[in-house]
């Protein structure tokens, strides 16, 4: 792959890896990092690519590795300006959200990691259940079982805020 065209892949890829990113780490400015880094690794690892029909699950893979070493490293560290919660600004960092959208993304986003990055995958980047589990690292059994895990939260959720 030429650089060209990994610049295009990567362009192509882009809104991708900010939802997955966004939806393990829910600040923009450390999504940001994590995906430079990301791409700037896999430009530099470009030859353990085998296949280039698999480089957005290749990339997105790294990203996700990338946000986890983001974690770990802000991890070790106690911010004591950040008083705001992500997930009353929604609507202000990216999405463009009508109320029951921000509902949904709301919940999305109370959801445990595990349950969330999967949906992500599937439902807003249409990932195949095999793809999101060559991703993760699961069986497409198990990605199946946190889809429709993750469903069920969101909608006992969704429906227990409407009968308040």
């Amino acid at each position: 792959m030429d650089k060209e065209n990994f610049s295009r892949q990567v362009l192509k890829a882009e809104s991708s890896l900010y939802h997955v990113a966004k939806s393990i780490l829910h600040n923009d400015e450390d999504c940001a990092d994590a995906i430079q880094n990301g791409i700037l690794k896999a430009y530099e690892k470009l030859d353990t690519l085998r296949s280039e029909k698999y480089f957005k699950t290749w990339l997105t893979r790294i990203v996700i590795n990338e946000c986890y070493q983001l974690l770990r490293i802000r991890s070790r560290y106690v911010c004591l300006d950040d008083h705001e919660d992500w997930e009353t600004k929604v609507s202000g960092d990216g999405y463009s959200c009508e109320s029951e959208e921000q509902d949904i993304m709301e919940a999305l986003m109370r959801l445990d990691e595990k349950y969330r990055l999967p949906i992500v995958l599937h439902e807003i980047e249409g990932y195949s259940s095999k793809e999101i589990g060559q991703i993760l690292g699961l069986s497409e059994t198990n990605v199946g079982n946190r889809l429709f895990r993750g469903k069920k939260m969101l909608r006992k959720w969704l429906e227990g805020e409407e009968q308040t």
